[in-house]
């Protein structure tokens, strides 16, 4: 009985056994048939092959198993028009449509899609700021794939290499035509960020290394408008995600390392010391060596481009928020300054003039003790500066309270460093307005310490007299040489010729 119902049921063919079994033979079959037929069923292969290899990745940065329970609602009806439950995956729709970028490159070339899309992210705004969404994965998901799409890409080498040294203070930024769109995606981007309910652990999958590096590769625009956008998300990310606080660290540094020891290109420094500062002001006392080394490592070697007055601001906040944590910095960070001080850049002189007088107003009795000598000698060269806006500026140092006590409780030293420089001030410097606080600073030497004064005044008139009496005896000795070298015989000066020796091998 069970054989006769068992003989009624259909069979596989053994055709479709063999289909079913691997497609290799069907493809060998194909080959000794046809050669075109080997051809076409190896590109079919690969083509499929590379196609779920694109699926697989990308389905690994933003899966599509995520979506699989949002119900799919036309993107192009207003949040009006549709039901609360119904609005969740409404602004889900309506991201996935924002995931097409446009075209600004001809400004006279708007299409319908450009227009769609400007009005959708219109209404993407409003709905977040109204808090009415809610950012559960498949709405994360959505959110930063709209915003990879739309904000990471690669500028052009060509806007890059206009500057040798960054985006300059005299130059005109230039200005992205689609930002229209992008001010919006970033709008975007900054209330997803900033949003209360936003949970952290989930939203760190897509908010990952990667996107962050992509974020900071943003800063190379020349835009101004986004680069500020870009500072407050990236500070908002890093006070959001505290998991991916030492990566942006470690990789705002190596940004910094790159643009100081090999290109010295980079429109972004600004806004990045900026973001910074904010959070070495908010680093736990005592500091850690992390943070120390990227003082040493990445603030100091700052001052060395040629563009430091781009972002020389934001550098000394840095720098003096540092010292304000831990005082004994100070020491290291004048020694730095000491070591890339400019020589021949008068412009440059004046920043670090005026970054100094900072330091020196937050820096202990003992520190400045430990570097004056060096330090002072330095201010004395800046003192008898021929560039009469670097010489007026470090004879301003003496008007700070704080620097003229240092210097009062430490005149033993540094009156017989800084009067040679005053004296030569007195007889030789070509501004009036620099003689005049020459004569001010004597004064107030001489009402400081009087015998000090003098007996500096007497040591260096001792120093001018050996210096002279050195000078007229190097001069005696040249006229002594000379007259000797006159009665010399000429002749006798002369080396006779030198016979070549005679060939021994006749030619």
């Amino acid at each position: 009985m069970i054989k006769q119902i068992l003989s009624k049921l259909p069979r596989k063919s053994q055709k479709s056994d063999s289909l079913d079994s691997g497609g290799i033979d069907c493809g060998n079959h194909t080959s000794s048939s046809s050669g075109n037929g080997v051809q076409c069923t190896n590109i079919g292969n690969s083509i499929s092959s590379r196609l779920s290899v694109v699926k697989r990745v990308s389905s690994a940065v933003f899966p599509a198993s995520i979506m699989a329970g949002v119900e799919a609602v036309e993107p192009n009806l207003s949040f009006k028009d549709v039901s609360n439950p119904q609005k969740q995956n409404l602004f889900i729709s309506k991201l996935n449509l924002c995931c097409e970028v446009s075209d600004f490159s001809d400004p006279d070339k708007a299409t319908a899609e450009q227009d769609l899309k400007h009005q959708t992210l219109t209404e993407l705004v409003d709905f977040v700021s109204l808090g009415s969404a809610k950012f559960n994965e498949p709405a994360i998901a959505a959110m930063c794939k709209m915003c990879a799409t739309n904000l990471f890409r690669v500028f052009p080498p060509k806007s890059r290499s206009n500057s040798t040294s960054g985006e300059a203070e005299d130059e005109e930024p230039m200005f992205d035509p689609g930002w229209s769109d992008l001010q919006l995606v970033y709008d975007l981007l900054l209330r997803f960020v900033s949003y209360s309910s936003l949970d952290a652990k989930v939203a760190k999958k897509y908010v990952d290394h990667s996107f962050i590096l992509r974020l900071l590769d943003l800063f190379e625009s020349e835009d101004p408008r986004e680069r500020d956008c870009l500072k407050t998300i990236l500070h908002r990310v890093y006070g959001k995600f505290m998991v991916h606080r030492p990566f942006v660290r470690k990789a705002v540094s190596n940004i910094i390392y790159r643009f100081v020891f090999e290109t010295e290109r980079h429109n972004g420094i600004a806004e990045l010391l900026e973001i910074f500062g904010s959070i070495i002001s908010g680093f736990a006392i005592p500091l850690k060596e992390e943070h120390k080394i990227f003082l040493w490592r990445a603030l100091i070697p700052l001052h060395k481009p040629k563009s430091v007055g781009v972002y020389h601001q934001q550098l000394t906040y840095c720098v003096v928020q540092f010292i304000d944590k831990d005082p004994k910095l100070a020491n290291g960070v004048i020694k730095g300054l000491l070591k890339y001080w400019p020589v021949t850049n008068s412009q440059k002189e004046l920043m670090f003039i005026s970054e100094l007088e900072e330091i020196l107003e937050i820096t202990s009795m003992v520190d400045f003790q430990q570097i004056m000598i060096p330090l002072f000698r330095r201010i004395a060269c800046c003192l008898n500066s021929s560039h009469y806006q670097v010489a007026e500026r470090a004879h301003l140092l003496w008007n700070n309270d704080h620097v003229l006590n240092l210097i009062t409780h430490n005149r033993q030293v540094i009156f017989p460093l800084i009067l040679p420089a005053l004296e030569q001030n007195s007889r030789d410097h070509w501004n009036q307005a620099v003689l005049n606080l020459t004569q001010n600073i004597r004064k107030m030497f001489c009402e400081m310490d009087e015998e000090l004064m003098l007996a500096c005044q007497r040591k260096l008139e001792e120093e001018k007299s050996q210096l002279n009496e050195a000078a007229e005896k190097r001069k005696l000795t040249w006229e002594r040489l000379e007259t000797a070298a006159c009665f010399q015989p000429a002749a006798d000066n002369i080396m006779p010729p030198v016979k070549p020796a005679a060939c021994a091998v006749a030619c």
